[in-house]
């Protein structure tokens, strides 16, 4: 009997754990298979990560470096282990059931204990569970690959409850909780999900402040405040050297401020606007939270049954399907819509009439301002406040992200809506006015577009005005129908969920029957719109996918080349997502954060000399006139870059640079320019052979103001690591040397025979130094003191953790012995 009265109140805690992991599995199973799901973003990874991956297999050691992707960048946001961090462990242990089952498990159980915190009964709150789980938005983001976004989010849910329990019930538990769930959330490496959680906890902050003041309560709300500093600190001390190492690279990428000055150029730090905001939210388009195929839905093409193809085959132009998407928003492509379900949507709507208090308020709040700031470059005025002026906004892009915000806050509000309702807080005259109301807006509006489906637009995207008027046609029936269809498919959801509601309060269903069938109804609404973007056909067996890192023919030929020579593949190079940096040190690649000054290269030389290439290589009858119009075209940029292979044709063997320089040289030049323009406006005039530009900033470096170079005078590569490069030369006199190495001064240091020696920018992104005469040896290694001392720090501050929770538990367990 002791034991049924000790195991009874943990039950429900039981049994929503093995809920969450039934329908984890159940919704991947092919995982049950030996399956893996296929993903863009994690295939990229994989891609990126492969040097680096092999060498800690090897050495047992972080690189820290790597050379196979933009011709060499930081390892920190594409595979860094930091050993100081030891919540990596509980991280470990949390995502037990792996990718993508331990996400949608995590993202329940978080947003479970959420509702516990906020006295929501275990039964209703392993519903309101499921309907944050299974938002439509985790499901595209895990499709994609988008895995760290996805943990974050998923501890997301739990960090709030964190700090509103610190608020609300016991302060130094719900200090300690925050701290562990906090140091998760940024674990999880995802700032701009960290970002956005914390701008719905300043909402959740004036708000509590405002309440705080009317109950004259100030003094304990400053009280717990300054507390919850505490957590801040641990969290962000445990996760230092990844917060460190970021931070300092984050001066030197594209989110740092640009050295090139103009009417054109970032005069700050920060993202350019038109990429922050590219894609952007229609402001009709917030109709998606309510109707998923309001626009659309997502960018796939019709199915083989629609009018759109029919037409098109009719006109035999079949070919061109694909061409033709689902999707007509404004955004350049999207998953698919942010769609929270339609009886969460029609409950958040009843818990603004229903709730009182600062949870309303706050929740409201934060969903709005998420909803606008989605908008980006459709509500540009409100954006260009929040870049400009609110700090960090400007370093992320994709605006439509903040819509995690609403997609947080709308069911949370909805399920403390059903809280009141079934925990007879709220008196049934209440209810059944907050009914109509909330069935008059939801219902009704569906209603008018079901009806009059025009009020979603034209049905056509900017891009399709010219197309022939048969073919606009059938688009346009084939989206209304998308459309109309959706609309009474959320209308069905409504009224069953309105009637489930009315069946309680009129006592003809009970309670627990009532949160039964809600739930059901929940999963069954979210569950069939998530098949829509990831279903099972996107799973399949490892060695399947292994394949796809196969070398190509071109792969093949290149490989043979022991040399650490880098390689173009002129398959959009700099968006390249395939396998090129996988096998070889390419000079492209795929990633959100690449060095500011590679970009500006990119943009300013080695596109026009691409440019010129390709407009002369479409009258190329044969490899040998491609090859020869590849020679004949300028290319000091790949030539310093040391780029001896091109990529043209995976099936083909690869054109060959006859003019690369090596991986470093000997030059007779010092160009000393006085400003970043300059620097960059010589590039693509220059012979990297003979000279070498450097900027006014090194000017003490050079030495003198020629370097004559002997023809048996040389400098070779006789060592390589990641992140050690060894080279060895002999001179007869002093030399100004050039290195093909990206220029990165936090963290690379070079020696000359063992003693530290100064070097410099040169050639806007490469190293050089000044060199002695004689036979020497010259090592650069990457050894940045943010890594190191920044573990040394998380180490500290992780074991800090580990004490204050013993502590805790040790003062507690006496209390309890004193009380016996």
């Amino acid at each position: 009997m002791e034991i049924k009265n000790k195991i009874k109140p943990i039950l429900p805690h039981l049994i929503a754990v093995l809920l969450f992991i039934v329908v984890s599995f159940a919704y991947f199973y092919p995982v049950l298979e030996g399956k893996v799901l296929k993903a863009n973003d994690s295939t990229v990874s994989k891609i990126n990560s492969k040097e680096i991956q092999d060498f800690r297999d090897k050495t047992g050691r972080e690189p820290l470096w790597t050379n196979s992707i933009f011709s060499g960048m930081p390892a920190y946001l594409i595979s860094t282990r930091y050993p100081g961090n030891l919540i990596k462990y509980a991280d470990a242990l949390l995502r037990i059931f792996k990718m993508p089952v331990s996400v949608l498990f995590l993202s329940m159980l978080g947003f479970y204990i959420l509702l516990l915190i906020l006295e929501v009964d275990p039964w209703l709150a392993m519903a309101g569970a499921l309907s944050y789980g299974l938002s439509s938005f985790f499901f595209q983001i895990l499709s994609a690959g988008h895995n760290t976004q996805a943990i974050a989010l998923a501890y997301m849910a739990p960090m709030i409850g964190g700090i509103y329990y610190t608020y609300r019930h016991d302060v130094l538990k719900g200090a300690l909780f925050t701290t562990f769930i906090l140091a998760l959330e940024i674990q999880a490496n995802h700032p701009q999900i960290t970002y956005y959680a914390l701008i719905c906890l300043l909402i959740f902050g004036i708000v509590e402040f405002v309440y705080s003041w009317k109950n004259r309560s100030v003094v304990k709300f400053l009280k717990t405040s300054a507390i919850l500093i505490v957590p801040f600190i641990i969290a962000i001390g445990i996760n230092f050297a990844s917060l460190y190492t970021t931070y300092e690279y984050g001066k030197y990428s594209i989110r740092g401020k640009s050295d090139l000055t103009g009417e054109n150029m970032k005069s700050t730090s920060g993202l350019d606007k038109a990429y922050i905001t590219t894609w952007s939210y229609g402001v009709d388009e917030t109709f998606n939270l309510l109707i998923p195929n309001y626009k659309g839905g997502s960018s796939r093409p019709f199915d083989r049954t629609s009018e759109t193809y029919k037409i098109l085959s009719q006109n035999n132009n079949q070919d061109y399907f694909k061409q033709f998407q689902k999707y007509w928003g404004t955004q350049p492509t999207t998953e698919g819509p942010h769609y929270v379900g339609a009886i969460v949507f029609f409950l958040f709507v009843l818990g603004l009439i229903l709730i009182k208090g600062p949870e309303k308020w706050w929740l409201l709040a934060a969903t709005i301002l998420s909803i606008m700031l989605a908008w980006g470059k459709n509500f540009m005025s409100f954006s260009n406040l929040f870049i400009d002026y609110f700090p960090g906004y400007n370093k992320f892009r994709a605006v439509t992200m903040t819509l995690v915000i609403a997609e947080f806050c709308i069911p949370l509000l909805g399920f403390l809506a059903l809280r009141d309702i079934f925990n007879g807080t709220t008196t049934k005259k209440e209810i059944i006015r907050g009914l109509k109301i909330a069935s008059g807006i939801t219902g009704g509006f569906l209603l008018l577009v079901i009806i009059l489906p025009g009020i979603a637009g034209s049905f056509l995207s900017q891009n399709e005005s010219n197309l022939p008027a048969w073919l606009k046609t059938a688009l346009i029936t084939d989206r209304k129908d998308l459309l109309r269809n959706d609309a009474v498919r959320s209308l069905v959801f409504v009224l069953l969920s309105l009637g489930i509601i009315i069946g309680f309060i009129f006592n003809k269903l009970r309670k627990e029957y009532a949160i039964f069938i809600i739930a059901l109804l929940v999963v069954l609404d979210l569950w069939m719109v998530d098949k829509r973007y990831l279903d099972a056909d996107r799973f399949e067996r490892p060695s399947t996918i292994q394949k796809t890192f196969t070398p190509s023919v071109a792969d093949a030929f290149i490989l043979r080349d022991p040399s650490q020579k880098r390689v173009l593949n002129l398959s959009n190079p700099f968006n390249d997502n395939s396998p090129t940096s996988y096998f070889h040190k390419s000079i492209g690649g795929y990633h959100g954060a690449k060095m500011e000054r590679y970009q500006e290269l990119i943009d300013s030389c080695i596109y026009p000399g691409l440019s010129m290439f390709l407009a002369g290589a479409g009258n190329a009858k044969s490899v040998e006139d491609l090859q020869t119009i590849f020679n004949n075209t300028p290319f000091p940029s790949l030539n310093m870059l040391n780029t001896k292979y091109i990529i043209y044709n995976p099936g083909a063997t690869p054109l060959i640079n006859p003019n690369t320089l090596g991986n470093a040289w000997f030059v007779e030049k010092p160009v000393v320019v006085e400003n970043a323009n300059k620097e960059i406006s010589l590039i693509n005039s220059f012979n990297p052979s003979k000279e070498a530009i450097i900027s006014n900033t090194f000017k003490d470096q050079i030495t003198k103001s020629s370097f004559p170079v002997q023809e048996n005078e040389k400098i070779e590569l006789v060592s390589y690591q990641p992140d050690e490069l060894l080279y060895k030369y002999s001179a007869r006199d002093e030399k100004l040397a050039v290195f093909s190495e990206i220029y990165y001064p936090a963290g690379w240091k070079c020696y000359i025979d063992g003693k530290e020696s100064q070097y410099f920018r040169t050639d806007w992104i490469l190293r050089g130094t000044v060199v002695p005469a004689g036979d020497h040896e010259i090592k650069f290694t990457f050894k940045p003191v943010s890594y190191y001392v920044g573990n040394k720090i998380s180490l500290a501050s992780s074991l800090l953790l580990i004490l204050l929770f013993a502590g805790y538990f040790y003062a507690k367990l006496k209390i309890k012995s004193k009380s016996v």
